[in-house]
């Protein structure tokens, strides 16, 4: 063989590996499916989040429908499509400026079988299309998911299923899947259900619902069986409603659906009710963004987009003022903190904390720190720690600021919160009841862990409770007489942790010991029920960190025992 065949074949081989190889590295296509009515209140935060996501865009196609909208849904598209767009591989967007035919339905929630129609038709045919152009995958995308997992749609992809769905959480029970149907193919709850959400069970599980944020791969033979047109499905006897016809059919079909949890993939908003509005669904994407900020400092927005968010008017709740008490080091939890005051519209005071890392025997002596000889933690039989000390100086800031500054009632929270959804609403309604009823209280929790079984509720009160023996102090509301019952108790020269001082000063503490030492004990410490907000991670838990729990251990050293002396004195 010449030299000139020998170059020619061997260019050609090398070719053609080259081709095969690229076509067998590149990730499978995608089409995403997206239908926006009313949306521009969430459509900033579900394309930013669109945007992060690492599948590659030049693998992904869009398919956008959007109409009979009243707000800025398609002014927004457009934008947001003007500046990204032209990273996706095609674009297939119709978005319709008229308003015509759904007249009756801008109270924004009414699906009538008109509505229910109109979206089973959509999806049929973003399904047909995904098909006719030989996509591999369709992902229908509903535009209240966030996606805060960047992986998400690359994770989907390599599940090999024809029919899988990331679970989304949502502000509270709600999430896209079912664990169960009944009979007449309507929700049904099943022991399954929490498991799954709360990720006890991890995996991927095979659940005869799935919806909001569904991967189908079309490369199977068995997605050819799928529709969301109920003439097309085999003997349907179910509602006209898009995601349970395309589940039955699916079903039917011996198609199975799945919904995995293996990692922690985003959220979805919870639905409104029949006749509820925009403005409704406003104060849902408040709870949504807040649950989302429980997990993460951070939350996307993209700058194209800044324009069409607008945040509440800050304010104090109608209280006196907000602290809110912080680490220096812990930046992560004050930039987080300040994003939910942003979000929920709070206006508060960030106290830096007193770091336990910086005391000594020296400071404590400057504070007239001494703790209580007789302390043992009743958990894990050890004296205080400087952290805990940390902790009750930095409320003990807060409380002398309170008399200093004349304020009536005041908010204090940590930094390590969960807040509960429609949380301004909630307060304002405690609030509400401590005026109506005539109520005498000095210290109201707002978040605790309660250590007894039962606690005596305050009459005609919907929301109030008599507070128990209880642990932590994540928030609560406190009166000037609470402040200057537990300042003038002279707690530092007996010092233990503050969310046992509390109990002791409301005579409520179990351990007689300690509670000795304290001989008034008037604090009226009432607690709401349900609680108003939550630890953002427990004990135990991935990211849980306590500043407290993991410092020195104080000794009660000479010194100490010197100062415990004067102050008897």
């Amino acid at each position: 063989m010449t030299f000139r065949k020998y170059f020619f074949v061997y260019f050609f081989i090398r070719y053609t590996c080259l081709i095969t190889c690229d076509v067998i590295l590149k990730e499978p296509t995608v089409l995403i499916a997206i239908l926006v009515r009313n949306k521009a209140h969430t459509l900033p935060y579900f394309l930013s989040f669109l945007e992060q996501q690492d599948y590659p865009k030049n693998r992904i196609c869009l398919w956008i429908r959007s109409d009979n909208n009243i707000d800025n849904s398609i002014k927004i598209l457009n934008k947001w499509i003007d500046s990204e767009g032209e990273k996706y591989h095609y674009l297939n967007i119709y978005l319709n400026t008229t308003t015509t035919g759904f007249e009756d339905e801008r109270t924004y929630a009414d699906w009538s079988p008109h509505r229910f129609a109109h979206v089973i038709n959509l999806r049929e045919e973003a399904l047909n299309y995904a098909r006719e152009i030989w996509a591999d995958f369709i992902l229908m995308l509903d535009a209240d998911v966030f996606l805060t997992n960047s992986s998400t749609l690359r994770n989907l992809v390599l599940k090999e299923q024809t029919i899988v769905s990331p679970l989304l959480r949502s502000d509270g029970m709600y999430s896209n899947f079912w664990a169960g149907m009944t009979a007449e193919h309507y929700y049904l709850r099943t022991d399954l259900y929490e498991p799954i959400l709360y990720r006890e069970k991890i995996g991927c599980h095979n659940v005869p619902m799935v919806h909001s944020a569904v991967l189908i791969d079309l490369r199977r033979y068995d997605s050819d069986r799928l529709s969301y047109k109920s003439e097309k499905l085999i003997a349907y006897d179910g509602p006209v409603d898009d995601i349970i016809t395309f589940a039955v059919g699916a079903n039917k079909s011996g198609v199975p659906l799945h919904v995995c949890n293996d990692e922690a993939y985003g959220f979805v908003m919870v639905p409104l009710e029949n006749k509820e509005t925009i403005a409704e669904d406003m104060q849902r994407l408040t709870n949504t963004k807040a649950e989302i900020l429980a997990f993460s400092d951070y939350l996307p927005l993209s700058d194209n987009l800044m324009e069409f968010v607008t945040y509440p008017q800050k304010d104090t709740l109608g209280l006196d003022h907000i602290y809110m008490i912080n680490l220096l080091r812990r930046p992560e939890r004050r930039n987080r903190m300040k994003r939910l005051f942003k979000e929920i519209g709070i206006l508060a005071e960030i106290i830096d904390a007193v770091d336990g890392r910086t005391l000594n025997e020296n400071t404590l002596k400057e504070w007239g720190v001494a703790p209580l000889p007789e302390y043992l933690d009743p958990y894990h039989k050890r004296p205080m720690t400087m952290g805990e000390i940390g902790c009750f100086l930095s409320h003990y800031v807060v409380w002398q600021k309170v008399l200093e500054r004349g304020y009536e009632r005041v908010m204090v929270l940590e930094d390590d919160v969960r807040f509960e959804p429609f949380f301004r609403q909630k307060v304002n309604y405690i609030l509400a009841e401590l005026f109506d009823l005539g109520t005498q209280w000095d210290l109201v929790y707002i978040g605790r862990k309660r250590l007894v079984k039962s606690e005596k509720p305050i009459e005609d009160s919907k929301v109030l409770v008599h507070a128990g023996y209880s642990y932590w102090t994540l928030g609560y509301i406190l009166s000037e007489s609470g402040a200057k019952k537990l300042v003038d108790a002279k707690p530092l020269g007996k010092l233990i942790p503050v969310d046992e001082y509390l109990p002791i000063l409301a005579n409520t503490h179990p351990e007689q010991q300690w509670v000795a030492q304290f001989p008034t004990r008037d604090l009226i410490m009432l607690s709401a029920d349900p609680l108003l907000i939550y630890p953002t991670h427990y004990t135990g838990e991935d990211g849980h960190i306590s500043d407290t729990e993991d410092s020195k251990l104080v000794q009660n050293t000479s010194a100490f025992t010197e100062l415990e002396n004067r102050e008897e004195l």
